[in-house]
Formats: structure tokens, C-alpha cells, sequence
């Protein structure tokens, strides 16, 4: 009961506060596509339950006005964005154990809502110009190849434990801490190519060691094949 109304009132309040944004802001994207996005992640919020999971879950109501924001180079409020999408991604674990047990959803969620923010912010900067193609592909691959990795071993009745690994942390933290510092660096109208590129080195080595460790822990057993 106490899950399903932190869910219910979470759902609410980010509902309201980004339909408010889409509408009211005079952000310069179409208000009916943001509106379109929020109300799609409020229907798979509502039925997240636990704080932790609704505080994971902003993340990925964040992604509207970053990819808005990145595409139109408003790195002020751009950065705002990020800063917010970091803060919660520092505090959801914490919630998780302080509060409740970390689950195997919460393990599931976490990184799927990293993507989804990150995916939506490099996407914005490289149609914008900010940001390189390329590298921005290799964000989204990032999340992409180990999500698609998990629905195989589950395809194969393998149930892999869902759960952020050390590299994995550390190749998101990079991401958020490089691809921001580019951000503040162009809304104070200072030169952020030697940022980008420490970006076009640190990224992708942080995804292949991602992709490596994952490797790894695939290979362990991690629990009984189910039959048939």
C-alpha cells in the first residue's frame, strides 16, 4: 500500500511538473511532443513502486527538456538538467538501501533511465552541433548493447543478475561529469575542445571496459536455467 502510493504521488507531481514545462515554460520544442513523453513515463511510473525507483525514474522525465535544450544550445538550462539528472543518480541508491532493500527492478531500472537521459542529451548536442556524431552513437551504444545483452540471456532462460557493475558506474559518472563540463564550458562562452576531446578518448575506453566486465560477469552462472 505504502509502494503503490509513493507511486501514485510521484507520478502526479512530475506528471504536473512537466506538462507545466511543455506548456507554460515557453520552451522552444512542440509542448504536444513533451507532453506525449511525460505521459508515457508517468504510465510506467505508476506502477514502479518504492521511492528510490520514482527518484531513478526522473531521469528519464528529464530527457524532454535536455534533448530540447541541448538541440537549441540553451547550455544554461541545459546544465540545470544534467546537474539534476546527476543529484539523482547519487541519492537513488542511497534511498534504495536506507529505505528498503535494493531490488533486482531497481538494478533494471537504474541504468535503462541512464540511457534514456544520456541517450536524449548527447543526441540533442550532436543535432546541435555541440557534441560529435560518432560519439554520441557510441553513448547510446553504451546502454544499448548491454540492455540488448540481457534480453538474450533471458531469451536463453538465463535470469542475470541486474545490477550496476564498477565500470559501468564509473563509465556513467564520466559521461554526465565530461559531456556537462561541455555544456558549462560553451554557456560561458569559453573553448571546450580540449573537453571534447578528453571526451573522444575517456568515453569510449569507459564503454569498452564496461562491455568487458559485463562480459565477464555473463559468463558466471547466475542462476538455474528454467526448464523448457
Amino acid at each position: 500500500m505504502y509502494a503503490d502510493r509513493t507511486a501514485r504521488v510521484s507520478t502526479t507531481v512530475y506528471l504536473i511538473a512537466g506538462l507545466a514545462w511543455a506548456w507554460l515554460s515557453g520552451q522552444p520544442g512542440p509542448a504536444w511532443v513533451a507532453s506525449v513523453w511525460f505521459v508515457t513515463v508517468a504510465a510506467v511510473g505508476a506502477g514502479l513502486p518504492g521511492p528510490a525507483n520514482q527518484v531513478s525514474l526522473a531521469r528519464a522525465y528529464l530527457a524532454a527538456p535536455a534533448l530540447v535544450y541541448a538541440m537549441h544550445q540553451d547550455f544554461g538550462l541545459l546544465a540545470v538538467c544534467v546537474a539534476l539528472a546527476g543529484l539523482t543518480d547519487l541519492v537513488d541508491g542511497t534511498i534504495a538501501r536506507r529505505f528498503v532493500h535494493p531490488s533486482n527492478l531497481g538494478g533494471a531500472l537504474d541504468p535503462v533511465v541512464d540511457g534514456v537521459f544520456l541517450g536524449a542529451l548527447v543526441v540533442g548536442l550532436a543535432a546541435g552541433g555541440a557534441f560529435p556524431t560518432w560519439l554520441a552513437l557510441v553513448v547510446i551504444a553504451r546502454y544499448l548493447l548491454p540492455a540488448a545483452g540481457g534480453l538474450v540471456l533471458i531469451s536463453l532462460h538465463r535470469r542475470p543478475e541486474l545490477r550496476h557493475t564498477v565500470t559501468g558506474q564509473i563509465s556513467t559518472s564520466l559521461i554526465i561529469v565530461l559531456v556537462g563540463g561541455i555544456c558549462l564550458f560553451r554557456f560561458f562562452g569559453q573553448d571546450a575542445s580540449n573537453v571534447v576531446i578528453g571526451a573522444e578518448v575517456v568515453i569510449p575506453l569507459a564503454a569498452i571496459a564496461t562491455f568487458v566486465h559485463l562480459a565477464w560477469v555473463a559468463r558466471r552462472p547466475v542462476a538455474v536455467a528454467e526448464p523448457g
